[in-house]
């Protein structure tokens, strides 16, 4: 049996990674090389896989130095776009640590970008209306990807162990674990709109008699959207970036194209009631850092704004609309289940992703990862 040649790994130019992209419509946007512009507090590197001369893949590797060392950690979020289904996973993964332990990293995360299990909209909302189900693995996916099952024990047997969820308390690490999609792929318009709920129908009619009027804005508008997103992370209880995040992210996003990221705004009478980020890389779009203001929240402005995002999406030949993080947990004192009723009646999939997993490398690789995990829990 003739094995498989050795693969390397080595930096490429950003125009090399950019010629990639275009093999992979289904990449992440934080795995493009825009998105290191966006983390300044992050040296990023574009890497790509070689197979001799031929470049086999390509992503996007951030690098954070802990602090009183010289030793950085190597972060791959929503990646790295390399074959998972190949049953040769370290032919992939050893070249990658090879290369960031030469670069002085002493742990290296990646978030391989694998759906584990799927839910349905109705499944969703009869476990909400269950009283006895409360977090969605207290109900029966509908749909269970074994070969992802497998990349996590695959990963184990490499030595790789799960990260623990949600973000790692201001060192700028972690994606979320649960999300919701609404898949486009092949539906006309009236398919999309028959996949909403009855309430969001609803909701929706009850938009447009209002006069909520919906509108695409510039970076003149994102000031608009800072203030109602403030007051979102004030009422969900999360930290708000600062506006100079959105401007850099404006800009940098856009350096390439200029219509990566875009701004949608729901108005009524001259006020924006309610505001979205949509980024778009190949078949996918995220809505990205949805907020909305406590004012004429009766006139359902996020309905208006969400049902033109997707259209228009839709129309752009998207594949997949990414709603971004959703909260697994289906107990009335969740804060955050009215976001996933919202999300779910909008037609879109709960989702389990595979997670986020990390190896130690290099010298002392274990003793900086725990000295990491101090630093983090002292912040």
């Amino acid at each position: 049996m003739t094995s498989q040649p050795a693969l390397s790994v080595r930096g490429v130019s950003r125009a090399e990674h950019l010629a990639h992209l275009t093999l992979y419509p289904g990449v992440s946007h934080l795995q493009i090389p825009e998105w290191g512009a966006v983390k300044p507090d992050w040296e990023a590197e574009s890497v790509g896989w070689f197979d001799g001369p031929v470049m086999a893949a390509a992503a996007l590797v951030l690098y954070r130095t802990l602090p009183g060392t010289r030793r950085t950690l190597a972060y791959l979020p929503d990646g790295p776009s390399i074959d998972w289904r190949d049953p040769r996973l370290g032919r992939w993964l050893e070249p990658l640590v090879a290369h960031v332990t030469e670069r002085g990293a002493f742990s290296l995360r990646i978030g391989p970008p694998l759906v584990v299990r799927q839910w349905e909209p109705a499944t969703v909302a009869e476990g909400i209306a269950d009283g006895g189900v409360r977090h969605l693995h207290g109900m029966a996916a509908d749909h269970i990807d074994g070969t992802a099952l497998e990349v996590g024990e695959r990963l184990r047997r490499l030595g790789w162990r799960p990260c623990a969820d949600g973000d790692d308390a201001g060192f700028g690490v972690g994606q979320p674990r649960y999300g919701c999609q609404v898949p486009l792929a092949g539906r006309s318009a009236p398919d999309v709109r028959a996949g909403l709920a009855p309430h969001w129908r609803e909701e929706l009619a009850a938009s447009a008699a209002a006069g909520v009027r919906v509108a695409w804005g510039s970076a003149a508008d994102l000031p608009a959207f800072h203030r109602l997103y403030v007051r979102t992370a004030a009422r969900d209880g999360f930290k708000a970036r600062p506006a100079a995040y959105f401007d850099r992210m404006w800009q940098a996003l856009n350096a390439e194209h200029d219509d990566r990221l875009r701004l949608c705004l729901a108005e009524h009478d001259g006020e924006v009631l309610s505001a979205a980020l949509m980024i778009s890389v190949g078949s996918r779009v995220w809505h990205s850092y949805a907020a909305s203001g406590d004012r004429g929240r009766d006139l359902r402005p996020s309905n208006a704004l969400v049902w033109r995002m997707l259209g228009d999406a839709r129309d752009a030949g998207a594949a997949t609309y990414d709603l971004r993080a959703v909260s697994p947990l289906l107990t009335e004192d969740n804060r955050l289940l009215d976001r996933l009723r919202f999300e779910t009646g909008a037609g879109g999939r709960a989702v389990e992703y595979l997670g986020e997993w990390e190896l130690p490398v290099g010298h002392q690789g274990r003793v900086l990862q725990r000295a990491l995990g101090f630093y983090l829990g002292h912040r």
